[in-house]
C-alpha cells in the first residue's frame, strides 16, 4: 500500500518543486540518462492533484506517479525488495516477456535482490523493449550499497560489477539513443562513488528540506484532520515559519507525540522539539547553543560590541547584503569570544548551533557526515554557527596522513562557507585563540571576512566594568563596596574567566555559611586565595597574534597600538621557538 497523504483547498503550492522542474528539463533535453537525487529523500514530496488538493506521496511514487506519469516502464529495485513495478500491468508484461524468451529464469531470478543477476535479467528486458520506443526508468534505492564510496580498485567483486554496469549503460549509445532512464536515490552524495558522482553524464539533482509554504500546507493537513493540537495564538502558517530545518516526516512525529501527550504545541514545544529532532537528525553532530543573554551582558570590547550591534541592526533591517559572510574571533584563552557570539546570536535573535566532531575513523563517514549537516543548516537558515577552536578543529587543505579525507572535508566546508547565497542567513563564527594557525583559505574575503579581536581589561574601569556585569549575568547577591579597592589589593591580570571563577568561589563560600548574599569578606579571601593559571609564554603569543589579526586600530589595547608590524612578527616567532613551535 503507497503512503501518501491528501491535502485539500490549499491552493499555494507550485505545481511542480524547482528540483522537479530541474529534473523534467534534464530529461527532455536526452543529454544524459543516469541520475542522483540525493538529500531528503526519505521525506513526503507534495504535488498538484486536482484544483485545490494535494497529495503527499513518497519519492519513489513521486518520480513515477507524477514525473512519468506510470507509463511504459518504471521499475524500482533495492538490495532488500529486489525487483518491483509501480503498476500490476507492467509486472504482468515483464513475466510473460521473460517467459517466452527466457524461459530458463526462474521466479527468484526476474525478482531477484542480488545486483549482479537483477541487472543482467533487466538489461535483456530493457533491450527487447527499447524498439518498441517504450519509456524506460529503472529507480534504484539505497544507491550507496552498490556503489559506495572508494577507490574502485578495492571495491568487492560484486560492486565492482555494479559500477561497471551502471558506467556502461550511462555510455550505452544503445540506452543513450532509446528513452531509458537510471536513477539512483541516496541521501548524502559523499556515500556514493566519488567517479561516478562526477561523471559529466550524471546528473545530480538535490531534493531540499521542505520550506515554510510546504510546511504551513501539511500542518493544514494535520489540522484537518483533527491530528494537530495548537496553543491559542498559533496557527499553521506560523508553526511553518518558525519550524525551518524539519521535514514533513518530522512535523508528522512532533504532531503525534504532542497528540499521544495531549500537550497543545507552544512556542516552548516547537522550541525543545526542533531541538532534539534537528540534533537527532544531524547523529550527534551539532548541537544547539542556549542564546539567553545578549549584547547588553558583554562588558568592556567596545569595538566588538559597536561591529555586533550594527551588524544585529542590519539584519533586523533585512539588509543581509551588506553582512559579512562570516566572523573570526580571535584572543587569549578567557576573554570570553564564545559567550561575545553567543550574546549576538542573542541580539539578533537567531538559533545558533556548534559544530561537534564529524570525524570518523571510517573511510567515507567523515564526509558523509558533513555533508548531511550542511544540508541541515541549509534548511534551518537564518542560523548562526560556530566552530569553536577552529584551528584544531577544521584541520588544513594540505593535511597528510588520512588519505585525503581532511583535504576533502576541508575544501568541502570552504566551498560551502564561500557560497555568497548564503550571506546573511548562514554566519560563520570561526573562535579561536591561534589565529596564525587557521589556513588563508579560511580567513579570507568571502569566508571568514571580519577579523574581531577580544583582550583582557586593560584599565581598572574596565575591570568594574567587567566585574558588574559578571554579577548581572551570574545572578548574585552582593552587599554594596567599591569593588576597585579590591583589585587595587590584588593586581591579578584577570581574565573573565578568572573573575567568573573568583565570583563563583565566593558565591560557594556564602552558600557553605548558609547566606543568599556574598560580602567584601567573601571576595577578600576568595581572591587573595586565587591563584590565576601560569601559562605566560602561551598568553603572550596569543595576545599577539590576535593583535597581527586585527584590521582595526581601535580594537588593539594601548599597550600593543605602537608596536612595529615588524618586530611584532619577530616577537612572534621567538615566542613560537621558546614554545618549541620551531
Amino acid at each position: 500500500m503507497k503512503e501518501q497523504l491528501i491535502v485539500k483547498n490549499l491552493p499555494f503550492i507550485k505545481i511542480l518543486p524547482a528540483w522537479a522542474q530541474e529534473l523534467s528539463y534534464k530529461y527532455c533535453s536526452k543529454t544524459a540518462n543516469l541520475y542522483i537525487m540525493h538529500g531528503n529523500i526519505r521525506d513526503f514530496l507534495p504535488h498538484k492533484m486536482n484544483e485545490g488538493e494535494f497529495n503527499f506521496v513518497k519519492i519513489q511514487d513521486y518520480v513515477s506517479e507524477v514525473l512519468f506519469g506510470n507509463r511504459d516502464i518504471i521499475v524500482f529495485w533495492d538490495r532488500s525488495s529486489g525487483v518491483s513495478f509501480c503498476a500490476a500491468e507492467m509486472q504482468r508484461d515483464y513475466l510473460k516477456t521473460m517467459r517466452e524468451r527466457y524461459p530458463d529464469y526462474a521466479d527468484a531470478e526476474l525478482f531477484s535482490a542480488d545486483p549482479a543477476v537483477a541487472f543482467k535479467v533487466l538489461e535483456q528486458y530493457f533491450l527487447l523493449n527499447i524498439p518498441q520506443k517504450k519509456r524506460i526508468v529503472l529507480i534504484i534505492d539505497y544507491a550507496e550499497t552498490i556503489l559506495p564510496a572508494g577507490e574502485v580498485a578495492k571495491l568487492d567483486d560484486n560492486d565492482r560489477y555494479c559500477f561497471v554496469t551502471l558506467n556502461r549503460w550511462s555510455h550505452d549509445p544503445v540506452f543513450t539513443r532509446g528513452d531509458v532512464s537510471i536513477i539512483l536515490l541516496s541521501e548524502n552524495l559523499s556515500d556514493l562513488n566519488p567517479r561516478v558522482v562526477a561523471s559529466p553524464s550524471t546528473i545530480k539533482v538535490e531534493i531540499p528540506i521542505p520550506d515554510g509554504t510546504v510546511r504551513s500546507s501539511f500542518l493544514h493537513y494535520l489540522d484537518g484532520q483533527g491530528g494537530l493540537l495548537l496553543d491559542r495564538g498559533l496557527s499553521p502558517e506560523a508553526v511553518g515559519a518558525i519550524t525551518s530545518g524539519l521535514n514533513l516526516v518530522n512535523l508528522n512525529r512532533m504532531a503525534a507525540e504532542s497528540w499521544q501527550e495531549d500537550k497543545p504545541i507552544n512556542m516552548d514545544y516547537l522550541k525543545a522539539k526542533k531541538r532534539e529532532i534537528i540534533e537527532g537528525e544531524a547523529g550527534g553532530l551539532l548541537e544547539f547553543l542556549d542564546t539567553e543573554h545578549d549584547l547588553s551582558y558583554v562588558s568592556g570590547h567596545d569595538f566588538v560590541r559597536k561591529r555586533f550591534k550594527s551588524a544585529a541592526r542590519a539584519l533586523k533591517l533585512g539588509r543581509l547584503d551588506v553582512l559579512p559572510m562570516g566572523y573570526l574571533i580571535a584572543g587569549p584563552v578567557g576573554t570570553g569570544k564564545s559567550f561575545m557570539v553567543t550574546a549576538f546570536a542573542g541580539e539578533i535573535g537567531v538559533p545558533m548551533v556548534k559544530f561537534k566532531n564529524f570525524r570518523s575513523k571510517w573511510q567515507g563517514v567523515t564526509e558523509s557526515n558533513l555533508e548531511k549537516v550542511l544540508t541541515i543548516l541549509k534548511a534551518m537558515a537564518p542560523v548562526a554557527v560556530m566552530i569553536d577552536e577552529a584551528d584544531a578543529f577544521l584541520g588544513d587543505r594540505n593535511q597528510d596522513g588520512d588519505s585525503g579525507t581532511s583535504n576533502r572535508i576541508f575544501a568541502q566546508l570552504a566551498n560551502f562557507m564561500g557560497n555568497t547565497e548564503y550571506r546573511g542567513k548562514i554566519i560563520w563564527f570561526l573562535i579561536t585563540c591561534r589565529p596564525d594557525l587557521l589556513p588563508i583559505d579560511l580567513k579570507r574575503q568571502g569566508r571568514a571576512e571580519e577579523h574581531l579581536a577580544l583582550f583582557y581589561p586593560d584599565s581598572e574601569s574596565e575591570k568594574i566594568a567587567l566585574y558588574d556585569v559578571l554579577v548581572r549575568k551570574l545572578d548574585l547577591q552582593i552587599r554594596k563596596f567599591p569593588i576597585s579597592e579590591l583589585l587595587k589589593k590584588f593586581k591579578h591580570e584577570f581574565s573573565g574567566a578568572d573573575l567568573e571563577s573568583v565570583l563563583i568561589r565566593a558565591k560557594f563560600k556564602a552558600s557553605m555559611d548558609n547566606r543568599s548574599y556574598v560580602t567584601r569578606e567573601d571576595l577578600d579571601e576568595t581572591m587573595n586565595d586565587f591563584v590565576p593559571p601560569a601559562y605566560p609564554h602561551e598568553i603572550d603569543l596569543q595576545n599577539l597574534v590576535a593583535v597581527l589579526e586585527c584590521t582595526s586600530k581601535e580594537m588593539v589595547p594601548k599597550r600593543f597600538q605602537n608596536l612595529d608590524r615588524t618586530k611584532l612578527v619577530k616577537d612572534i616567532g621567538t615566542l613560537k621557538s621558546l614554545l618549541g613551535e620551531g
